[in-house]
């Protein structure tokens, strides 16, 4: 495909467009408006738990009259726990990295003139726009938005009238999320195909960067388990609505026998955590991968063991899709399968450990450049591995049965996940917002904007670790009634202090990206000295990315600070596109 000249209207450049940049800028700026709904609601229902019986004006505000004169009501507190959880994990982390990532960077470090299908790409992304409506509009659903927890767990989600969250809410809930998966299912096929086949000459396989491993392996995952979500809502819809059981058996609601028999919850625990635990990378290996690119360029090394990392993300994914059960210990799960599980969920502690070690290792000695996008992916690596090291605990069943539906798993998934995957959509933002806008953010509020939201992520799930060891469950909106968790009330005024102050936090990066947009200083071609092919093409952009013919590839694309016998740069520079041609006797890789 050559170069479009044809002329774009407003509304086919910057709303139908069907050009992978501009798609990429839809994704982000959705997500970042999703995210400050997710973040906002845990700043409200953080102040239901560190002060529960105080009147909040906030609340009343925000949540109506009817929250008893600012005292949050427990149905509401359920309620935005399971929003907040549905659009982090799903509208700001998966939409944030695969969906602005994987559009912006597969076709221009590839040598694409743009994705293999324009059309599905923007069909993706209104889908995945549409789901964000809907999920939205449930929050004033007269009747309150679903409120069964993130995992919406039968038969709280299947009955509409069990609580006041399982009616009209949880039913835009579903189908919210059943346009989303379509929506992620056609996004991870078309970057499938993109990868495999149109790959400008000379980039083989071993040659593209681990960021386009990691989002191809991704949709992978995606695409094996996605639609086994699917078919999770849709028989979950088919329960609420047309009479089936799949996921109910012998129900009594206030006395009354409900006309269900056959059906199990635990084949619904099943069927989402089959796509559950995959989920977790899907939102962690785009995060990875954007951290490789980052930590080699601001190195100006070599990533270390660029075969092993790509091993390791092969490895990570196939391991994640069989090790569901390690959610289910306490379902009533036969022991020599939970064996079975502990087994599988600890060997992917190795890979995983396979890619801190490469990054500390790149990281070692070499001429770092700490501007805001590096510190983010060297916050990624510390979370990753204070996250990761939690994870031991819970993949095994003999001690995972004491810290279950504890706080501990909060602490455990929202550093290895939750923490991790921001650190890195920020990391991503930093460093490739000139590639976006044609200007640079500023840098003195990329550096608040780091050290406050390092500190108070770890002043939010630190202490969530020893609250967990105690017992505190989670979820519950008050633990005045239980005097045994008396002692830990302070604990939880601290972690609560920290959530607001990293709410706010995030204030700088949405004042700095928003203004570096149209005020930031210009950017050059190639700011960042980077090798990798997006930093071939004009900062002005134009759909398809490179006038005239795609550059060819010689290298792969870590060649930094490659020097000759007497310590020169053979190039004489510390870094070599992947379009410069190879000297004589020069090894390729």
């Amino acid at each position: 495909m050559s170069e479009h000249h044809h002329k774009e209207t407003f509304v086919t450049k910057y709303i139908f467009s069907q050009d992978h940049k501009m798609i990429s800028k839809q994704f982000l700026i959705t997500g970042i408006f999703m995210g400050v709904i997710g973040v906002f609601m845990s700043m409200l229902f953080r102040l239901q738990i560190a002060w529960p019986e105080k009147s909040f004006t906030i609340i009343e505000a925000f949540l109506g009259t009817h929250q008893s004169g600012g005292v949050m009501e427990p149905d509401m507190y359920l309620a935005l726990v399971t929003i907040h959880g549905t659009i982090m994990v799903f509208f700001v982390l998966t939409a944030g990295l695969s969906g602005t990532f994987s559009n912006l960077l597969i076709p221009l470090q590839i040598g694409a003139r743009d994705m293999a299908s324009g059309f599905l790409n923007m069909v993706s992304y209104w889908m995945f726009f549409i789901s964000s409506v809907i999920m939205v509009i449930s929050l004033f659903v007269e009747t309150g938005p679903a409120s069964a927890g993130w995992t919406i767990y039968p038969p709280l989600s299947a009955l509409p009238q069990a609580i006041p969250g399982s009616g009209l809410g949880m039913t835009l809930w579903l189908t919210s999320m059943a346009i989303f998966i379509a929506s992620s299912l056609i996004g991870s096929l078309n970057y499938i195909v993109t990868i495999f086949n149109l790959r400008t000459k000379g980039m083989k396989m071993t040659r593209l960067p681990l960021t386009m491993w990691a989002f191809f392996i991704t949709a992978v995952i995606g695409v094996v388990s996605f639609p086994v979500l699917l078919s999770a809502a849709l028989l979950l819809i088919m329960d609420r609505s047309f009479g089936t059981s799949f996921f109910l058996s012998d129900i009594f609601i206030s006395g009354e026998v409900l006309h269900y028999q056959g059906g199990s919850p635990v084949l619904f625990e099943h069927l989402f955590w089959f796509l559950g635990h995959p989920e977790v990378y899907i939102v962690l290996l785009p995060a990875l991968g954007i951290t490789s690119e980052i930590i080699a360029t601001n190195s100006r090394k070599p990533i270390f063991g660029y075969r092993a990392m790509i091993g390791s993300i092969i490895a990570i994914a196939f391991l994640s899709t069989i090790v569901w059960g390690h959610h289910m210990f306490i379902s009533g799960m036969n022991p020599f399968l939970g064996s079975v599980f502990t087994f599988t969920t600890l060997l992917i502690a190795i890979p995983s450990a396979v890619k801190a070690f490469n990054y500390v290792t790149t990281l070692w000695k070499g001429n770092l450049q700490l501007n805001p996008a590096m510190l983010f992916s060297i916050g990624l690596v510390s979370t990753f591995v204070t996250g990761g090291l939690t994870g031991l605990v819970l993949g095994d069943s003999a001690l995972d049965i004491n810290v279950h539906d504890t706080y501990f798993v909060v602490a455990h998934f929202h550093l290895v996940m939750g923490v991790s995957a921001i650190l890195g959509m920020f990391a991503g933002v930093y460093h490739w917002f000139p590639k976006m806008y044609g200007r640079m953010m500023n840098k003195t509020m990329g550096y608040w904007h780091f050290w406050l939201t390092m500190i108070a992520a770890y002043g939010v799930f630190f202490p969530m670790h020893f609250i967990g060891l105690a017992g505190l469950p989670r979820r519950y909106y008050t633990n005045t009634n239980f005097p045994m968790f008396d002692d830990v009330a302070d604990i939880n005024v601290v972690i609560t202090i920290f959530a607001i102050l990293g709410g706010l936090s995030q204030l700088i990066f949405l004042a700095n990206f928003f203004i570096s947009i149209y005020r930031g200083q210009k950017a050059t071609q190639n700011p960042w000295r980077s090798n990798t092919l997006e930093w071939t093409t004009p900062v002005e952009h134009i759909h398809g990315n490179w006038p005239g013919k795609i550059p060819e590839i010689f290298r792969w694309p870590y060649d930094y600070s490659k020097v000759d016998a007497n310590g020169d740069y053979i190039h004489g520079e510390d870094f070599v596109l992947q379009t410069t041609p190879l000297k004589d006797g020069e090894d390729p890789s």
